[in-house]
């Protein structure tokens, strides 16, 4: 297998206001990260979210995106407003299924509503003006373009959707939208490392029934008959089986930077109530 790089990402502030002071800008707002392969593509607009910028406050500190979270209500929409300005779309216009761990893929074409909102782990469009997204907190986050075609996605790969073909639907998908595989650029977001994701002797048995290939995602634990899996690459391995064009891994890791980014496995040993969801998306620019 080619080996993947891990490419630079792009620190964005996208501010409420913005203060020009002698050609400086001073940005007041949140961050967020952006991959240059997806960066550089007309008309695309995407962003991996962090945590920082938001109004939400304890575990949830700042910028939850998570509707199924217990964080209030009142902050989880402002917290999206702000990422749907940051986007350039409106509000109802941020988009994020209900997410189940699947392979399953929803295509869009108009917002909905709460009791429409599709329960699907990936999105695709080809409608300017939508921003479709997912929810992290560990999982990777993939975000998809055909700049040439028109058709953007989004998909949240953790372990169970990646291993189940999540990559591979979303890539079918775009392509029934008119896409060409090929000249779809692919970038991870913020996931969590091997060097943090301890699993069991029955999840490496699972991969290896499989594919006897996938031991080199797995390397030896510190306790008996644990691994340490690697996610991401498992991600690039797949991304790359399944035929796509330029791949970027932003090479961050969300259970090691608790001040930028929210993680489940973090919040679980721990033992913290719940957890923030950073949103991860992509849009079409109108």
């Amino acid at each position: 297998m080619a080996e993947w790089p891990v490419c630079h990402y792009v620190l964005v502030h996208r501010p409420s206001r913005l203060i020009i002071d002698l050609g400086q800008a001073v940005t007041i707002g949140f961050h967020m990260l952006q991959a240059p392969s997806l960066a550089r593509l007309a008309p695309v607009r995407h962003a991996f979210f962090t945590r920082s910028g938001g109004v939400s406050q304890g575990v949830y500190a700042s910028l939850n995106g998570g509707v199924g979270s217990d964080d209030r209500p009142a902050a989880v929409t402002e917290n999206r407003a702000r990422m749907a300005a940051a986007l350039g779309v409106a509000p109802d216009r941020l988009l994020t299924p209900y997410q189940i761990h699947s392979p399953d893929v929803a295509m869009v074409a108009s917002p909905w509503t709460e009791e429409t909102r599709p329960r699907a782990d990936a999105l695709v469009t080809r409608t300017p003006g939508l921003a479709i997204g997912i929810s992290t907190a560990d999982c990777g986050p993939l975000l998809f373009a055909d700049s040439q075609a028109g058709v953007v996605g989004a998909a949240h790969a953790g372990w169970r959707g990646a291993f189940g073909g999540v990559i591979e639907a979303t890539l079918d998908a775009m392509e029934s939208l008119g896409a060409d595989r090929r000249h779809i650029t692919v970038a991870l977001g913020p996931t969590i490392g091997q060097a943090n994701y301890e699993v069991g002797p029955e999840f490496v048995q699972r991969f290896l029934e499989a594919d006897a290939a996938n031991a080199r995602f797995f390397a030896p634990s510190d306790r008996a008959g644990h691994a340490m899996f690697d996610l991401p690459s498992y991600i690039a391995a797949r991304v790359q089986a399944a035929g796509a064009g330029p791949f970027e891994d932003l090479g961050l890791c969300t259970y090691a930077e608790p001040e930028r980014f929210y993680s489940y496995r973090r919040k679980t040993l721990l033992g913290e109530p719940d957890y923030g969801r950073h949103i991860n998306a992509i849009a079409l620019a109108t």
